[in-house]
């Protein structure tokens, strides 16, 4: 990955990427989603989100402290945790809403199941002190609760990478391994169908935290030893699609995925490996000059995860109509999948617009208070 001071552009695309894959697996009718790396291997988006979460928080903590000292660093990462709180709770009131309109309406049946809108009738006080709690999670607002544990987890874990990172990996695994019992300790109602064990994915977030921490070296990169590592990825690669395509065709227990089972480390650290290569080439940065939508997209991550939640619900309903196959069924399928790509990119550059704004009004608020301190002078 990029190491220069700054954004990098290529993490900036891959997280942009996929929030919108994310957003499209969560479209039941979508085409592009058979497509996608879960088609393909025994992991996907989640392990690609969260690591890149771990790169790009070490990154930042590392900006802040050079900049402004460790304490401000520390600071940052504790408003990113209280920022993500908040975007928890207005996402699981956006799902309560939602199942709310689906009630109404008699609409989507299978997804108003997930959604936590009957017990909100029956209970909506006690609803919503567990919501609150983390007790219950209504569907797509589940991951949250995960990044929350994570943002306070960066200024503890950055310091140690840095000067351990053996350290840092060997907790993180002995943790990973323990995560099966660790989430009983966790007050949430139906732990066990939990889609994702923060004890177990904090091992792929911190993964995240050490490649930023300590990136591969150019000369390394350049060795024999980094080619057969190439070599080696590359036949793990395709044989784990194989696997996939022809062996496990089957959905996969969903357990695998709570707990990050170690095969889909394997998989994921040889794809991982894959790419790096392909953003040592420039690939990577090329394909996201001529795609800035997509970066924009990474660059207002959480406000497009939120949008995302409620946009793959909106074309999920909308489209969901098992009865209509054929040349009909593929057009809804495609429409649902252009229309969830256009509103994500359109709210990222929506939102950028209105920071940019914002940001331009303070700027000229400072120099005119300037120049009225310069005239008073």
């Amino acid at each position: 990955m990029n190491m220069a001071a700054g954004r990098s552009i290529d993490v900036d695309f891959f997280r942009g990427l996929v929030l919108i894959i994310i957003a499209l697996d969560h479209v039941t009718g979508s085409f592009l989603s058979r497509f996608m790396l879960h088609a393909y291997a025994f992991c996907d988006s989640a392990e690609v989100f969260v690591f890149l979460g771990g790169y790009a928080s070490a990154a930042a903590f590392c900006a802040v402290a050079a900049h402004h000292g460790e304490r401000a660093a520390i600071g940052r990462f504790l408003r990113r945790s209280a920022e993500i709180y908040r975007a928890y709770l207005f996402t699981a009131l956006l799902m309560l809403l939602g199942g709310g309109l689906l009630a109404l309406f008699d609409m989507n049946r299978p997804m108003l199941d997930i959604m936590e809108w009957r017990p909100f009738v029956t209970h909506p006080v006690h609803e919503l002190i567990d919501i609150a709690l983390f007790r219950r999670q209504p569907y797509l607002a589940s991951v949250l609760p995960m990044y929350v544990a994570f943002a306070l987890m960066v200024p503890l874990m950055v310091p140690l990478a840095q000067r351990s990172p053996s350290t840092a990996l060997a907790v993180s695994a002995l943790v990973w391994v323990l995560a099966p019992w660790l989430v009983f300790f966790v007050p949430i109602v139906h732990a066990q169908d939990w889609g994702f064990n923060p004890f177990a994915w904090q091992a792929m977030f911190v993964l995240g935290i050490v490649t930023r921490l300590q990136p591969v070296s150019e000369e390394f990169a350049r060795s024999h030893t980094a080619r057969v590592l190439t070599y080696a990825a590359l036949v793990a690669f395709v044989a784990f699609a194989a696997a996939r395509v022809f062996v496990f065709t089957a959905p996969l227990p969903g357990a695998m995925k709570q707990t990050l089972s170690l095969v889909r480390v394997i998989n994921f650290a040889a794809i991982a490996w894959l790419v790096s290569v392909a953003v040592r080439a420039g690939a990577v940065r090329w394909l996201a000059a001529r795609l800035s939508g997509v970066v924009t997209v990474g660059r207002t991550g959480l406000v497009c995860f939120v949008a995302g939640t409620v946009i793959s619900l909106v074309v999920d309903t909308l489209t969901r109509h098992g009865e209509i196959h054929g040349g009909r069924g593929f057009a809804m399928a495609v429409t649902g999948d252009v229309a969830t790509i256009a509103w994500v990119i359109g709210v990222a550059v929506m939102w950028q617009r209105m920071q940019m704004r914002d940001r331009g009004q303070r700027l000229g608020m400072h120099a005119r208070e300037a120049v009225r301190r310069m005239l008073r002078a």
